[in-house]
C-alpha cells in the first residue's frame, strides 16, 4: 500500500510537518510518551515501546508497507488498550483514519481473556485491510517473543496454546500481504521449534 500526501500550496514548514516521515515520527514520540512506564511481559522485560517500533518495522521493512496511515496505526496500535489514550485524542493528533484502525485492533479489556481471544478470531475477517496488516504484524512480533523470550511463568503448554490461537486469528487476516503471510509462517515454525526444544529440556520430559 502507498499514499501520497498533497503539499500543493503548502509552505516548506507545513510540507515538513505533513510529510509521511514527520507523521511517523510524531506517532513514535506519542507512543513513547504513553508507554514510557510500561514493560513487556517477556523474560527480558523490554520497554513496551520496543514492541510498537517492531510492529512498524515489520510492516515497513519486511512487509513492504509504505502507507503512512498504516504505519502510524502500527506504532499506536496498543495505546487505546494499554494506556489512558482516548479515541478522541488519537483523532486530534493523527486523524480519523488512524483512530479507526487502532480502534479496530483494540480488544475490549472488560471481557475475560478467553472471550477477548474469541472475539479477535471472529472479527479477523471483518477488519479493514489496513487493520489486518497491523494485526498480522503484531502477531508476528508476539509469536517471535513467545518463541524466544516468553514470560517466565508461561509453561510450554501455554506457549503452544498461544501459538495455536494466533494461527486462527491470522487465518482471517491473510491475503492482503503475501510477504507478511510468509513471514508469519516462518516465524511460527521457528517458535514451534523453540517451544519443542524447551519441552524436551524440561525436567518432566
Amino acid at each position: 500500500m502507498s499514499a501520497t500526501l498533497s503539499t500543493t500550496g503548502a509552505s516548506p514548514t507545513n510540507r515538513m510537518r505533513n510529510s509521511p516521515q514527520a507523521a511517523l515520527l510524531a506517532a513514535l514520540a506519542f507512543a513513547a510518551e504513553k508507554h514510557k512506564h510500561q514493560r513487556r511481559k517477556g523474560s527480558d522485560s523490554p520497554p513496551f515501546i520496543n514492541h510498537a517500533i517492531e510492529v512498524a518495522d515489520i510492516l515497513a521493512r519486511l512487509g513492504g508497507v509504505d502507507d503512512p496511515i498504516t504505519l502510524q496505526a502500527g506504532v499506536l496500535h496498543d495505546t487505546l488498550e494499554d494506556t489512558d489514550t482516548t479515541g478522541d485524542e488519537l483523532e486530534q493528533h493523527f486523524g480519523a483514519e488512524v483512530r479507526a484502525i487502532v480502534e479496530e485492533v483494540t480488544d475490549n479489556t472488560k471481557l475475560p481473556r478467553a472471550e477477548r481471544r474469541a472475539e479477535q478470531e471472529s472479527r479477523a475477517r471483518k477488519l479493514s485491510e489496513r487493520a489486518r496488516l497491523v494485526r498480522i504484524a503484531d502477531k508476528i512480533a508476539n509469536v517471535g517473543s513467545v518463541g524466544r523470550t516468553p514470560p517466565q511463568e508461561w509453561s510450554v503448554e501455554r506457549r503452544r496454546e498461544y501459538l495455536e490461537w494466533t494461527q486462527r486469528v491470522v487465518e482471517g487476516c491473510r491475503g492482503c500481504s503475501p510477504q507478511l503471510d510468509r513471514l508469519y509462517d516462518a516465524c511460527l515454525a521457528e517458535s514451534y521449534r523453540l517451544v519443542g526444544e524447551a519441552d524436551e529440556a524440561s525436567p518432566a520430559s
